[in-house]
C-alpha cells in the first residue's frame, strides 16, 4: 500500500471542484516526444483571471503557515513559483537544469516518464533549516518533485510541502510520493 502525501490516515490533497481555470489547459499530443500528451498551462498563464485563480487555489493550503521560501522547479515552476511567493510574502529560489546557475551549485539526476534529467540549486540558496515548499506545474510520474526535494534537503532546507497545478492521476507520481511532506494539487486530471 502507497503511503499518501498528505500523511498517515489522511486522504490526498487534491481540488474537489473543477476549478473555472481548468477550461484553459490544452492537451498537446505527441510533444515532447510521440506518445506523450503535454498538458500545457499558457493559456491559463495568458489570462489574467484565470492566473489569479490558479495562484489562489495553489496558495490555499499554504496560507495559515507559510514557507520562508518557495523554490520553483525550471521552468514552468519558476513562473507559478514566484507567484506563490509573493502571495504567501516570501522569497523565492530557482531550481534549474544544468549549467544555468553561475557559482557553486549541488545536482540531483532523476528519471522522467520520457528519459533521464538533472537540476541544480546554489549551494548557498537558503539558509540551513529554511522552510521550503517545492513548486511545479505537473505532477506526472514525480521524479522531478522528488529529484527536488532531495536537492533542497542536501542543501539544508526542511521541505515543508510540494505544491503543483495539475496531477496527471493516471500516471500515479502521487502513489511514488514516500516524503513525509504534504503534496497538494490544484487541479487532478
Amino acid at each position: 500500500m502507497s503511503r499518501h502525501a498528505t500523511g498517515a490516515g489522511r486522504p490526498p490533497s487534491r481540488s474537489a471542484a473543477v476549478p473555472h481555470w481548468s477550461r484553459l489547459i490544452r492537451d498537446v499530443p505527441d510533444f515532447p516526444r510521440p506518445g506523450i500528451v503535454f498538458k500545457d498551462i499558457t493559456p491559463v498563464l495568458a489570462d489574467a483571471a484565470a492566473f489569479a485563480g490558479a495562484i489562489d487555489a495553489s496558495a490555499g493550503a499554504w496560507r495559515a503557515a507559510p514557507p520562508d521560501a518557495v523554490a520553483g522547479i525550471e521552468a514552468r515552476g519558476f513562473i507559478l513559483g514566484a507567484a506563490l511567493a509573493r502571495e504567501l510574502g516570501c522569497g523565492f529560489v530557482p531550481v534549474r537544469k544544468p549549467g544555468k546557475l553561475p557559482g557553486t551549485t549541488l545536482f540531483e539526476e532523476y528519471a522522467l516518464e520520457y528519459g533521464r534529467d538533472r537540476l541544480e540549486l546554489h549551494a548557498d540558496a537558503l539558509p540551513a533549516g529554511a522552510r521550503v515548499l517545492v513548486v511545479d506545474d505537473v505532477l506526472a510520474t514525480g521524479g522531478t518533485l522528488r529529484a527536488a526535494v532531495a536537492l533542497l534537503r542536501r542543501q539544508g532546507a526542511r521541505v515543508c510541502g510540494a505544491q503543483v497545478l495539475v496531477e496527471l492521476s493516471m500516471l500515479r507520481g502521487r502513489d511514488r510520493w514516500d516524503d513525509p511532506a504534504p503534496l497538494h494539487a490544484a487541479l487532478a486530471l
